[in-house]
Protein backbone atom coordinates (compact mmCIF):
# COMPACT_ATOMS: atom_id res chain seq x y z
CA UNK A 1 0.00 0.00 0.00
CA UNK A 2 1.55 3.41 -0.73
CA UNK A 3 0.32 6.82 0.75
CA UNK A 4 -2.18 7.56 -1.96
CA UNK A 5 -3.82 4.11 -1.40
CA UNK A 6 -3.46 4.86 2.45
CA UNK A 7 -5.06 8.63 1.44
CA UNK A 8 -8.06 6.33 0.11
CA UNK A 9 -8.63 4.30 3.53
CA UNK A 10 -9.14 7.06 5.20
CA UNK A 11 -11.34 9.29 3.22
CA UNK A 12 -13.60 5.86 3.34
CA UNK A 13 -14.11 5.59 6.89
CA UNK A 14 -13.85 9.38 7.36
CA UNK A 15 -17.22 9.85 8.22
CA UNK A 16 -17.94 6.72 10.28
CA UNK A 17 -18.08 7.10 13.86
CA UNK A 18 -14.68 8.44 15.06
CA UNK A 19 -13.84 5.11 17.48
CA UNK A 20 -15.41 2.82 14.32
CA UNK A 21 -13.06 4.85 12.16
CA UNK A 22 -10.17 4.24 14.09
CA UNK A 23 -10.75 0.57 14.34
CA UNK A 24 -11.00 0.45 10.72
CA UNK A 25 -8.13 1.90 10.04
CA UNK A 26 -6.39 0.14 12.77
CA UNK A 27 -7.23 -3.30 11.03
CA UNK A 28 -6.10 -1.99 7.48
CA UNK A 29 -2.84 -0.42 9.34
CA UNK A 30 -1.74 -4.02 11.15
CA UNK A 31 -2.47 -6.29 8.08
CA UNK A 32 0.36 -4.40 5.99
CA UNK A 33 3.42 -5.68 5.52
CA UNK A 34 7.08 -4.13 7.26
CA UNK A 35 7.99 -2.51 3.83
CA UNK A 36 4.70 -0.65 3.04
CA UNK A 37 4.96 0.32 6.64
CA UNK A 38 8.23 1.74 6.36
CA UNK A 39 7.56 3.97 3.10
CA UNK A 40 4.63 5.34 4.62
CA UNK A 41 6.62 6.55 7.87
CA UNK A 42 8.54 8.75 5.26
CA UNK A 43 5.33 10.36 4.38
CA UNK A 44 2.69 10.24 7.25
CA UNK A 45 4.32 13.25 8.68
CA UNK A 46 2.48 15.25 6.74
CA UNK A 47 -1.24 16.75 6.12
CA UNK A 48 -2.10 16.81 3.11
CA UNK A 49 -3.06 20.36 2.66
CA UNK A 50 -6.30 19.51 0.46
CA UNK A 51 -7.39 18.01 4.00
CA UNK A 52 -9.69 20.19 5.61
CA UNK A 53 -9.06 22.10 8.63
CA UNK A 54 -10.37 20.50 11.80
CA UNK A 55 -12.84 18.12 9.54
CA UNK A 56 -13.37 14.11 10.19
CA UNK A 57 -10.80 13.61 7.60
CA UNK A 58 -7.78 15.51 9.35
CA UNK A 59 -8.55 13.94 12.65
CA UNK A 60 -8.62 10.40 11.66
CA UNK A 61 -5.67 11.04 9.15
CA UNK A 62 -4.11 12.28 12.60
CA UNK A 63 -5.08 8.44 14.34
CA UNK A 64 -3.60 6.81 11.58
CA UNK A 65 0.04 8.12 12.15
CA UNK A 66 -0.58 7.21 15.88
CA UNK A 67 -1.83 3.71 14.23
CA UNK A 68 1.27 3.84 12.01
CA UNK A 69 3.72 4.77 14.55
CA UNK A 70 2.29 1.41 17.20
CA UNK A 71 2.51 -0.57 13.88
CA UNK A 72 6.02 -0.09 13.36
CA UNK A 73 6.86 -0.36 16.99
CA UNK A 74 5.41 -4.03 16.71
CA UNK A 75 7.50 -4.77 14.17
CA UNK A 76 10.38 -3.61 16.57
CA UNK A 77 9.08 -6.29 18.75
CA UNK A 78 7.26 -4.46 21.57
CA UNK A 79 3.63 -5.94 22.62
CA UNK A 80 1.47 -2.36 21.87
CA UNK A 81 -1.87 -1.13 22.47
CA UNK A 82 -3.69 2.17 20.33
CA UNK A 83 -5.92 3.77 23.09
CA UNK A 84 -9.07 4.32 21.19
CA UNK A 85 -10.64 7.31 23.56
CA UNK A 86 -9.84 10.72 22.12
CA UNK A 87 -9.13 12.08 25.47
CA UNK A 88 -6.69 13.98 27.55
CA UNK A 89 -3.65 11.03 27.08
CA UNK A 90 -1.01 9.85 25.23
CA UNK A 91 -2.41 7.93 21.82
CA UNK A 92 0.08 4.64 22.49
CA UNK A 93 1.13 2.16 25.27
CA UNK A 94 4.22 -0.19 24.21
CA UNK A 95 5.63 -2.62 26.24
CA UNK A 96 8.39 -4.39 25.89
CA UNK A 97 8.64 -8.45 25.75
CA UNK A 98 11.99 -9.29 26.92
CA UNK A 99 13.05 -5.48 29.85
CA UNK A 100 10.83 -4.56 32.25
CA UNK A 101 9.99 -1.21 30.94
CA UNK A 102 7.05 0.29 28.84
CA UNK A 103 6.25 3.54 27.21
CA UNK A 104 3.33 5.54 26.40
CA UNK A 105 3.90 7.42 22.43
CA UNK A 106 2.06 9.93 20.46
CA UNK A 107 2.30 10.71 16.95
CA UNK A 108 3.02 14.12 15.46
CA UNK A 109 1.97 15.46 12.01
CA UNK A 110 2.07 18.90 10.49
CA UNK A 111 1.17 20.95 7.12
CA UNK A 112 4.34 21.82 5.18
CA UNK A 113 2.35 25.46 4.75
CA UNK A 114 1.88 25.33 8.58
CA UNK A 115 4.66 27.94 9.71
CA UNK A 116 4.06 29.41 13.39
CA UNK A 117 4.53 26.35 15.07
CA UNK A 118 4.99 26.69 19.03
CA UNK A 119 5.39 24.78 22.18
CA UNK A 120 1.88 23.88 22.28
CA UNK A 121 2.15 22.03 18.94
CA UNK A 122 4.10 19.61 20.44
CA UNK A 123 2.20 18.79 23.65
CA UNK A 124 5.58 18.23 25.36
CA UNK A 125 4.18 19.09 28.81
CA UNK A 126 1.39 17.20 28.10
CA UNK A 127 3.38 14.10 27.55
CA UNK A 128 5.18 14.34 30.87
CA UNK A 129 2.01 14.05 32.51
CA UNK A 130 0.71 10.94 29.81
CA UNK A 131 3.32 9.26 30.99
CA UNK A 132 1.81 8.39 34.23
CA UNK A 133 3.52 5.32 35.47
CA UNK A 134 5.16 4.15 32.45
CA UNK A 135 9.15 4.34 31.85
CA UNK A 136 8.95 6.80 28.94
CA UNK A 137 7.42 9.03 26.54
CA UNK A 138 8.06 9.05 22.88
CA UNK A 139 7.19 11.73 20.74
CA UNK A 140 7.25 10.80 17.15
CA UNK A 141 7.30 14.01 15.16
CA UNK A 142 8.53 14.69 11.72
CA UNK A 143 12.32 15.26 12.06
CA UNK A 144 12.71 18.84 9.62
CA UNK A 145 9.48 20.08 11.83
CA UNK A 146 11.50 20.64 14.70
CA UNK A 147 13.00 24.26 15.92
CA UNK A 148 16.39 24.58 14.47
CA UNK A 149 17.45 26.72 17.29
CA UNK A 150 16.34 27.36 20.20
CA UNK A 151 12.67 26.45 21.67
CA UNK A 152 10.96 26.01 24.91
CA UNK A 153 9.86 22.19 23.92
CA UNK A 154 14.10 21.67 24.06
CA UNK A 155 13.49 22.37 27.88
CA UNK A 156 10.33 20.71 28.74
CA UNK A 157 11.93 17.49 26.95
CA UNK A 158 14.99 17.83 29.37
CA UNK A 159 12.62 18.28 32.56
CA UNK A 160 10.40 15.73 32.02
CA UNK A 161 12.31 13.45 30.14
CA UNK A 162 10.35 13.23 27.35
CA UNK A 163 12.08 11.77 24.03
CA UNK A 164 11.52 13.81 20.85
CA UNK A 165 11.71 11.05 18.29
CA UNK A 166 10.75 11.48 14.56
CA UNK A 167 9.50 9.17 12.39
CA UNK A 168 12.90 10.16 10.29
CA UNK A 169 14.77 7.84 12.96
CA UNK A 170 11.76 5.52 13.00
CA UNK A 171 12.11 4.93 9.09
CA UNK A 172 15.98 4.10 9.65
CA UNK A 173 15.14 1.77 12.81
CA UNK A 174 12.80 -0.22 10.33
CA UNK A 175 15.26 -0.25 7.35
CA UNK A 176 17.80 -1.06 9.83
CA UNK A 177 16.00 -4.26 10.94
CA UNK A 178 16.26 -3.19 14.46
CA UNK A 179 14.57 -5.38 16.98
CA UNK A 180 14.02 -5.70 21.04
CA UNK A 181 15.79 -8.74 21.37
CA UNK A 182 16.60 -10.80 25.40
CA UNK A 183 19.95 -9.47 24.76
CA UNK A 184 19.27 -6.09 22.45
CA UNK A 185 17.69 -3.15 25.08
CA UNK A 186 16.29 -0.19 23.18
CA UNK A 187 15.74 1.48 26.64
CA UNK A 188 19.01 3.99 25.53
CA UNK A 189 17.04 5.42 22.73
CA UNK A 190 14.03 6.26 24.92
CA UNK A 191 16.19 7.86 27.80
CA UNK A 192 18.05 10.07 25.09
CA UNK A 193 16.45 13.44 26.88
CA UNK A 194 17.77 12.31 30.56
CA UNK A 195 21.50 11.37 29.08
CA UNK A 196 21.31 14.45 27.08
CA UNK A 197 20.07 16.78 30.10
CA UNK A 198 23.02 16.20 32.58
CA UNK A 199 25.76 17.74 30.57
CA UNK A 200 22.82 20.80 29.78
CA UNK A 201 23.74 23.98 31.65
CA UNK A 202 20.17 25.78 32.98
CA UNK A 203 21.25 28.62 30.28
CA UNK A 204 21.32 25.99 27.82
CA UNK A 205 17.85 23.82 28.30
CA UNK A 206 16.41 26.03 25.32
CA UNK A 207 18.99 24.96 22.80
CA UNK A 208 18.31 22.38 19.73
CA UNK A 209 19.46 19.22 20.82
CA UNK A 210 18.15 17.81 17.52
CA UNK A 211 21.74 17.10 16.11
CA UNK A 212 23.31 15.51 19.31
CA UNK A 213 20.52 13.13 19.16
CA UNK A 214 21.53 12.01 15.72
CA UNK A 215 24.78 10.71 16.75
CA UNK A 216 23.96 9.01 20.10
CA UNK A 217 21.03 6.97 17.90
CA UNK A 218 23.44 6.40 15.07
CA UNK A 219 25.95 5.12 17.71
CA UNK A 220 23.61 3.05 19.36
CA UNK A 221 22.55 1.68 16.50
CA UNK A 222 25.67 1.10 15.34
CA UNK A 223 25.64 2.85 11.93
CA UNK A 224 28.02 4.89 10.17
CA UNK A 225 28.05 8.33 9.32
CA UNK A 226 27.94 7.74 5.69
CA UNK A 227 25.51 5.04 6.06
CA UNK A 228 22.98 7.94 8.14
CA UNK A 229 23.56 10.63 6.29
CA UNK A 230 22.44 8.92 2.22
CA UNK A 231 18.83 7.65 5.18
CA UNK A 232 18.58 11.06 5.57
CA UNK A 233 18.69 12.24 2.19
CA UNK A 234 16.59 9.83 0.51
CA UNK A 235 14.03 11.07 2.75
CA UNK A 236 14.62 14.38 2.39
CA UNK A 237 14.30 13.56 -1.80
CA UNK A 238 10.93 12.43 -1.04
CA UNK A 239 9.76 15.20 1.02
CA UNK A 240 10.75 17.41 -1.16
CA UNK A 241 8.35 15.43 -4.25
CA UNK A 242 5.49 15.90 -1.73
CA UNK A 243 6.22 19.68 -1.01
CA UNK A 244 6.13 19.91 -5.22
CA UNK A 245 2.67 17.93 -4.82
CA UNK A 246 1.18 19.84 -2.06
CA UNK A 247 2.85 23.07 -4.24
CA UNK A 248 0.55 21.92 -7.26
CA UNK A 249 -2.44 21.37 -5.34
CA UNK A 250 -2.42 24.79 -4.65
CA UNK A 251 -1.57 26.32 -8.03
CA UNK A 252 -4.94 24.67 -9.08
CA UNK A 253 -6.74 26.07 -6.28
CA UNK A 254 -5.52 29.37 -7.39
CA UNK A 255 -6.93 28.62 -10.92
CA UNK A 256 -10.75 26.96 -10.43
CA UNK A 257 -10.92 30.35 -7.88
CA UNK A 258 -10.18 32.56 -10.98
CA UNK A 259 -12.92 30.66 -12.84
CA UNK A 260 -15.10 31.31 -10.45
CA UNK A 261 -18.27 33.67 -11.12
CA UNK A 262 -19.09 36.80 -8.75
CA UNK A 263 -21.73 35.04 -6.80
CA UNK A 264 -19.86 31.60 -6.35
CA UNK A 265 -16.62 33.60 -4.63
CA UNK A 266 -18.69 35.24 -2.39
CA UNK A 267 -20.51 31.81 -1.74
CA UNK A 268 -17.81 30.42 -1.03
CA UNK A 269 -15.72 32.96 1.11
CA UNK A 270 -18.91 32.96 3.62
CA UNK A 271 -18.60 29.23 3.55
CA UNK A 272 -14.38 29.37 4.61
CA UNK A 273 -15.26 31.94 6.96
CA UNK A 274 -18.35 30.14 8.70
CA UNK A 275 -20.00 32.92 9.43
CA UNK A 276 -23.39 31.31 9.58
CA UNK A 277 -21.88 29.32 12.24
CA UNK A 278 -20.81 31.87 14.02
CA UNK A 279 -23.58 33.52 14.45
CA UNK A 280 -26.03 30.28 15.15
CA UNK A 281 -23.17 29.77 18.11
CA UNK A 282 -23.51 33.44 19.56
CA UNK A 283 -27.53 32.86 18.90
CA UNK A 284 -27.84 29.63 20.92
CA UNK A 285 -25.61 31.65 24.34
CA UNK A 286 -28.02 34.70 23.53
CA UNK A 287 -31.45 32.04 23.93
CA UNK A 288 -29.58 30.02 26.97
CA UNK A 289 -28.65 33.40 28.70
CA UNK A 290 -31.94 34.70 28.10
CA UNK A 291 -34.21 31.52 29.09
CA UNK A 292 -32.17 31.18 32.34
CA UNK A 293 -34.20 31.74 35.15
Amino acid sequence: MDFQELRQQIKRYENDEFLIASTEMQDVVFALGKEDVTELITEIGIIPEDIAHDSSEEKLYSKTSDILFAKALEFMNFDVEVLRVRADAADIVAKSKYHAYSLVGDAKAFRLSRTAKNAKDFKVDSMVQWKGTNDYAVLACPYFQYPVKSSQIYKEALNGNVMLFSWEWLYIMLKEGITETSQINLHTIWNQSAQIGTNVTIPEQKNCFISEQDNNIRQILGISEETFATYLSDIKQKLCMRGNEEILYYQGEIERVKRLSHNEAIKELLMRMKLDSKIETIQNFINRISNEN
